[in-house]
């Protein structure tokens, strides 16, 4: 009944236990819509050997209300136990408690990858021209830079203490306005990085993919994301050998034998279709990837910059209504698939909720149990509900010609086309 994990390895049992927080809002809604067809797809792939026994677990508003906690420790343990779950969106408290929801359950349980793919289906609406050629997986570090939590509040006492020691003790001379600065950290480590580049590039290679693109703002932040370029660099190169070429051996090439001798390695690297290895300023990189998204697969980024690049690529898809999510453990197996939308009140129990990026990590989730067969009915299903232009309220209002589809409508459609 539960996942197991063996050196990185899953077992996964013919009936599994899947702990799942239903979510605040439209949680609810969006959930048993969800499982409804995941469960559907899973009968139609495996014709009875397979199925899901679905375990709730407490989290956010409802939690609260029933135990006086907004992520009860039976909940973390659940997780821990049953290794892969899944969730609906949260509220995260204000003005106590605990600062995300999500946040404590990614740090809880070192989820240190937050995967976030993006493609486009057709029929969906988009703000640019080619949304066809968006195809990406963003790999997000999940535990350090900003997630780290590190922060003083102008006025507070540890935040006077912090800025006496930058300025007294490290000689720091350059907080413009000292008087009224708040402070944050950002810790970034070679082991962080390390476990992050490689799962990310293992992906590139389990795939075939072409690429991986470690993004970073190393031109300014040269000790925190530029160490994390260098690092990722050396991994690549010291684990993946034969399998990548990296850009810093082409800058290498290029140093000592010229521009000509390092385009030739480069072109025969592409022809023996080994992974290229590249890095982009973050930056540059909001820039090229709405002009060039085809010349980037898979992204390997820090928290922050991945947090922008994941929002920026799924507007460019339909939005974020639409993108799943995953935050992994690559080693322990632990693995928590979530929609990546907030619990939107304003609109729960009007039935206009769209079940897509909870369900699409639901298909993710299937992916990981390795249950493909099952995950590619429902992506499959979705691609030709989008085609045929029946969505739910959010796309429906702007598409032309389109159908209007409840939540509920929306997953008894799916299940049709399974």
């Amino acid at each position: 009944m539960k996942v197991t994990c063996t050196n990185g390895q899953l077992t996964v049992p013919d009936i599994v236990t899947i702990p799942f927080i239903e979510g605040d809002g439209i949680g609810p809604e969006i959930t048993g819509a969800a499982q409804k067809v995941i469960n559907a797809a899973v009968t139609k792939a495996y014709n009875g050997k397979h199925s899901i026994e679905w375990k709730e677990v407490l989290a956010g508003g409802k939690a609260f209300e029933q135990t006086g906690s907004w992520l009860p420790d039976e909940t973390l343990a659940a997780f821990q136990e049953y290794l892969v779950g899944i969730k609906g969106p949260l509220t995260t408290p204000i003005g106590e408690g605990i600062r995300s929801l999500n946040v404590a359950l990614r740090q809880t349980l070192d989820l240190f990858v937050c995967l976030r793919p993006v493609r486009w289906f057709k029929g969906v609406p988009s703000p640019v021209i080619h949304p066809e050629k968006v195809n990406m997986f963003i790999f997000r570090e999940n535990t350090e830079d900003i997630y780290a939590g590190i922060e003083y509040m102008t006025g507070d006492a540890n935040c006077e203490k912090f800025k006496k020691f930058l300025i007294e003790e490290m000689g720091v001379t350059k907080v413009r306005f000292p008087e009224t600065s708040s402070f944050g950290v950002k810790p970034v480590s070679k082991e962080g990085s390390e476990r992050l580049v490689r799962a990310a590039i293992q992906f590139a290679v389990d795939r075939k993919l072409p690429s991986v693109t470690l993004v970073h703002k190393g031109n300014i932040m040269k000790f925190t994301e530029g160490a994390f370029k260098n690092w990722g660099y050396k991994l690549a190169e010291a684990e993946f050998g034969d399998k990548v070429f990296t850009m810093a051996e082409y800058q290498q090439i290029k140093k000592s034998e010229g521009k000509e001798a390092a385009d030739a390695v480069y072109k025969h690297a592409v022809k023996e279709v080994k992974i290229i290895v590249k890095d982009v300023i973050c930056d540059a990189f909001l820039q090229e990837s709405l002009l060039h998204p085809e010349e980037h697969s898979v992204i390997a980024t820090m928290n922050l910059n991945g947090d922008y690049v994941s929002d920026q690529l799924a507007a460019c898809v339909g939005g974020i209504g639409i993108a799943p999510g995953a935050n992994i453990n690559y080693n322990s197996g632990h693995a928590i698939f979530e929609a990546t939308h907030g619990t939107a009140p304003d609109i729960a129990g009007t039935g206009k909720a769209n079940p897509s990026s909870l369900l699409l990590s639901g298909v993710m989730m299937l992916d990981y149990l390795g249950w493909n067969e099952a995950s590619v009915l429902i992506e499959n299903a979705i691609e030709k509900l989008m085609a045929e232009r029946k969505m739910t309220a959010d796309l429906y209002s702007q598409t032309e010609n389109a159908t209007l589809l409840s939540t509920n409508e929306y997953a008894d459609a799916l299940i049709s086309l399974l």
